[in-house]
């Protein structure tokens, strides 16, 4: 079932606990692709329950061009869900989420410093307060998120922590297209060469872990070396850097648990991925 109002979810998840059912929750903002219904996959094997909430939140973009073109496919999702058979899709209307003036927000420090968010200024602010109020509605024991996006993967873990939220945070793989590209809902907006060059992204993740694997430089000359690979591609990178895992602060040769994260444009498209890895294994 679609369900609009917070009072119909509220009360529609009253009657599962009262049951003694477990609720997994898969928060998105719609346009679903493969990634997105392996969340849901996941979500079904941890729970009796699963809801998938679908909200475009206005205020985790940073630019409004952004936020007006995201595509919006509510009808196809709703098929999806139905076939993936995802008992609640809650698909709130931004007068219920922000029925006024917002006085307040989630702010996480330290993690949302770099990459990301200074890229993109007061784009996790947006992400984890519209998290912490879908949290505060659904009020799930587990919640599903990509590792594609792993700084947010990151702030929501840090989130529950602190505010002491009952929730299990699980985070499930990146899901690839053939050629290695994430699967992502802004991937629609590339034209057929800037799909090509895509794949790029990934391939130049995999070589720059290859040379952190083999000590071929530095950190520092391993981040220069496809920052300046990607713009001679036709990209125009954000960001890419090796960091620690536990924390996005920049790695040192002491760690051992390692991600590097990239950002890029093509076009007005912005993608982003990443590659784990692990030293002394």
């Amino acid at each position: 079932m679609d369900i609009e109002s917070i009072k119909c979810i509220r009360t529609q998840i009253m009657h599962w606990r009262l049951a003694g059912e477990s609720i997994a929750f898969v928060p998105t903002m719609g346009n679903l692709h493969a990634g997105h219904l392996q969340l849901v996959k996941a979500a079904k094997a941890e729970a009796e329950r699963v809801v998938v909430s679908i909200f475009v939140n206005p205020t985790q973009f940073d630019e409004q061009d952004d936020f007006a073109n995201y595509p919006r496919t509510e009808d196809t999702d709703l098929e999806k869900l139905q076939s993936e058979g995802v008992d609640i899709v809650y698909m709130p209307k931004r007068e219920e989420m922000y029925p006024t003036q917002m006085l307040t927000k989630v702010s996480v420090s330290q993690v949302t410093e770099k990459h990301c968010g200074a890229a993109r200024p007061g784009h996790f602010d947006g992400v984890a307060t519209v998290v912490c109020k879908l949290f505060n509605i659904v009020q799930p024991d587990s919640a599903f998120f990509g590792e594609k996006d792993f700084q947010q993967l990151m702030v929501i873990r840090t989130m529950v922590a602190d505010l002491n939220f009952p929730i299990d945070i699980i985070a499930v793989p990146t899901l690839r297209e053939t050629d290695g590209l994430a699967m992502s809902s802004r991937n629609t907006h590339l034209n057929g060469m800037q799909r090509q060059q895509a794949r790029q992204l990934y391939q130049a993740l995999c070589l720059a872990k290859q040379a952190v694997l083999e000590q071929q430089a530095s950190f520092a000359e391993i981040e220069q070396a496809y920052l300046r690979r990607l713009t001679e591609q036709g990209f125009k990178p954000d960001y890419f850097s090796i960091c620690r895992r536990s924390d996005l602060q920049a790695a040192t040769e002491l760690d051992e648990q390692l991600i590097i994260l990239a950002a890029a444009r093509l076009g007005k498209t912005r993608l982003i991925d990443n590659i784990q890895l692990d030293l002394n294994l």
